[in-house]
């Protein structure tokens, strides 16, 4: 091969900006294809709704696809999502089967006047939906005692986020200060974790399978009872489904939701696993005959 005449290369510029495609827009493509070969877009269109006063063109669907978006991006901020996401606007929602990008403006107003009804009739969809596929007994994994007995294990876990307040001027000649965060967070149990008010956040997962079951919130140390009746309405249907028992259902949970749950309505010891969690047993009911209680393991 000779090298004394290369081949010549042609480098063109221009002043002109050309954004690059995000990282995280190919995920985006995968979910959105799933959710709409599953039939969740078509499931969210008709059975969740949410009227309002100036909601303009705009759905649900179109405020839920950019905040799925926005989850799987992990962009910082809002901010910085829209501002990856706009040059790619109607690429984006075309993968939806929608047409235009709601403006930061107008999912603002969205989340602040969504209602809890509408968040209960959205999550009951995606609820539906998990206990539609559950998949086979036998490939969800699960735990074998010395007796031979199968355990299915879920993890229960409330996780606090605190936030920072700075002091405001108050003053005669000033209005009433006003924070954004009020709607959201409470004084609470911060831990570790530094700021003035709290908000928690309650998952459910299936240890084995790493899937996601349930997801509740609160302002403050939020409702540990409330939270924990209703995860455990999850595992006693999500037993159902594979065929299981709902004894076979073993609850690992924080302290804290622990020290909350045992003071009212339910039947229950437990006995410490590691450090910071407890073992329970799904056995029975939460309050009277027939309905989940918890049990010694």
């Amino acid at each position: 091969m000779s090298t004394s005449d290369p081949p010549s290369v042609n480098i063109q510029t221009s002043v002109e900006p050309i954004p690059s495609v995000p990282a995280w827009f190919g995920e985006v493509a995968l979910v959105a294809h799933t959710m709409t070969r599953l039939g969740l877009l078509s499931k969210i269109c008709e059975r969740v709704r949410f009227a309002r006063k100036r909601f303009g063109i705009y759905e649900v669907i179109d405020f839920l696809v950019v905040l799925i978006g926005y989850a799987l991006s992990g962009e910082p901020t809002l901010a910085a999502y829209y501002e990856r996401l706009s040059p790619f606007a109607t690429q984006f929602m075309a993968l939806f089967g929608r047409s235009r990008l709601p403006h930061r403006s107008s999912l603002s107003r969205f989340l602040s006047a969504l209602d809890e009804a509408t968040v209960e009739a959205l999550r009951s969809v995606f609820l539906q939906d998990a206990l539609a596929r559950p998949g086979s007994a036998e490939d969800v994994g699960g735990l074998w005692d010395r007796q031979g007995n199968r355990w299915i294990v879920f993890d229960l876990d409330g996780t606090r986020q605190g936030a920072r307040q700075r002091a405001l001027p108050q003053s005669p000649d000033l209005p009433l200060p006003q924070r954004r965060l009020l709607p959201v967070c409470a004084p609470g149990y911060t831990g570790q974790k530094r700021g003035e008010v709290v908000r928690t956040r309650t998952t459910l997962l299936q240890a084995h399978t790493h899937r996601w079951l349930a997801s509740f919130g609160g302002a403050g140390n939020g409702n540990y009872r409330g939270e924990l009746l209703r995860g455990l309405e999850v595992i006693v249907a999500y037993q159902t489904e594979l065929g299981l028992q709902p004894g076979q259902a073993l609850v690992r949970a924080f302290r804290a939701l622990w020290q909350w749950s045992h003071r009212g309505g339910f039947d229950c010891r437990s006995r410490w696993v590691g450090d910071t969690r407890e073992g329970l047993r799904l056995a029975g009911s939460a309050s009277g005959e027939g309905a989940p209680r918890l049990a010694r393991r």
